[in-house]
């Protein structure tokens, strides 16, 4: 019988193990370093930008008391005023509208796109909408809320909402109902 050797090896195959050095720095994960410096960078930045109570107070000199009594009185210090920042004027043949008909009312999206297009809005397209809609509703994206309740003003329509779905966020949509027919 052959003789094959085992797979083991034996203690006599071992080479002597040396003994370890106990001495040595473990570092942590790159994971827990970060994790580290994140909640190190959160706190400089709570510490730094957390409000404080005022530490000045406002002296009115207007109102200290002077030794002599004077005939007149003393008048108050003029409040400032703010100015209000004024709000960018819409131009309407800036703004892209779409209309959809939501009814079986044939045309109803085009004669409405051509009114739109007389006040001078920029209409881009029309076509049928399929779905459910309360009510005829112009919708905005959120940089656009000021010119979507102007184009419900225009055109006589008493509903608007933020756009949402698939609806395009460079333009307004309008979406009409039956009671855009009456």
């Amino acid at each position: 019988m052959d003789s094959f050797p085992s797979p083991r090896p034996t203690p006599t195959d071992r080479p002597e193990r040396r003994a370890r050095d106990e001495r040595g720095v473990a570092f942590p994960s790159p994971v827990v370093m970060l994790s580290v410096i994140a909640v190190a960078m959160a706190a400089i930045t709570f510490v730094a930008t957390r409000d404080q109570a005022p530490t000045e107070r406002r002296v009115d000199t207007a109102t200290v008391a002077s030794a002599e009594p004077t005939a007149t009185p003393t008048p108050a210090p003029a409040t400032p005023t703010r100015t209000r920042k004024p709000e960018p004027q819409l131009v309407r043949s800036e703004v892209y509208v779409e209309v959809f008909n939501n009814t079986g009312i044939k045309g109803l999206a085009a004669s409405t796109a051509a009114k739109a297009t007389q006040i001078g809005w920029s209409v881009v397209g029309e076509d049928n909408w399929y779905g459910a809609v309360p009510a005829s509703t112009v919708y905005f994206p959120p940089r656009l809320r000021a010119a979507g309740k102007q184009l419900a003003l225009d055109l006589g329509i008493g509903r608007t909402g933020p756009a949402f779905g698939e609806m395009k966020r460079d333009r307004l949509t309008i979406i009409l109902t039956v009671d855009a027919a009456s």
